[in-house]
């Protein structure tokens, strides 16, 4: 059965939410639904004895090519909920989708768990400078510091650019030309098994 996104929501105190707007969002990482649970297994295929004839029909429609709106989601953290669409996420899964287009209200948890005050850090540099890149993080006051490099990098972009740079700009500038760079090293240096526990 597909967790329920109300005791999710409980568990965690989730009760805060940022609108993402619409993205691809991974099939496996949708495990439950805000409203229909019990009509779903884990891998949100539907229970046998409800009637196939909808999920039949939009199955067609996908093989078809033809564009579907996108599903509702509620995320929690880094697992999404269905809201509206159960039947098009059970028809990606059956076709083999590695993702589908998703409008996104995600719920901020503010249980007092380290792991928790960590997210909520993140949650805010994704807010501040709106990268479509998830960039994970182990220790507290880290994800000010990125901010500060994403501001000293602004300033060196704004001494050759007559317009005023938004930080949201110079975050996607800063990613592509020092954060994925140096990523790249480090992977290439296999240097992250020198510390364990920790993310690129």
């Amino acid at each position: 059965m597909l967790k329920s996104f109300k005791e999710v929501q409980e568990q965690e105190a989730a009760f805060e939410t940022r609108d993402r707007g619409t993205r691809m969002v991974p099939l496996d990482r949708i495990v439950g639904s805000v409203g229909r649970y019990h009509d779903f297994d884990e891998r949100f295929r539907i229970r046998s004895h409800l009637p196939a004839e909808r999920l039949e029909k939009i199955k067609s429609k996908m093989t078809a090519g033809k564009a579907l709106p996108p599903v509702k989601l509620y995320q929690i953290k880094n697992e999404y909920y269905a809201l509206d669409g159960n039947h098009r996420i059970a028809a990606a899964n059956e076709l083999d989708y590695g993702e589908i287009k998703a409008w996104v209200i995600e719920f901020i948890p503010s249980k007092g768990s380290k792991e928790n005050l960590l997210y909520r850090e993140k949650a805010q540099f994704d807010d501040r400078t709106e990268l479509p890149y998830s960039i994970e993080l182990t220790d507290f006051g880290q994800y000010e510091n990125l901010i500060e490099q994403i501001s000293s990098h602004r300033d060196y972009l704004g001494k050759n650019d007559a317009a005023p740079i938004t930080l949201q700009n110079a975050a996607k500038d800063w990613y592509e030309t020092i954060y994925k760079p140096l990523i790249a090293i480090i992977q290439k240096g296999r240097l992250i098994r020198h510390f364990p526990g920790r993310t690129l």
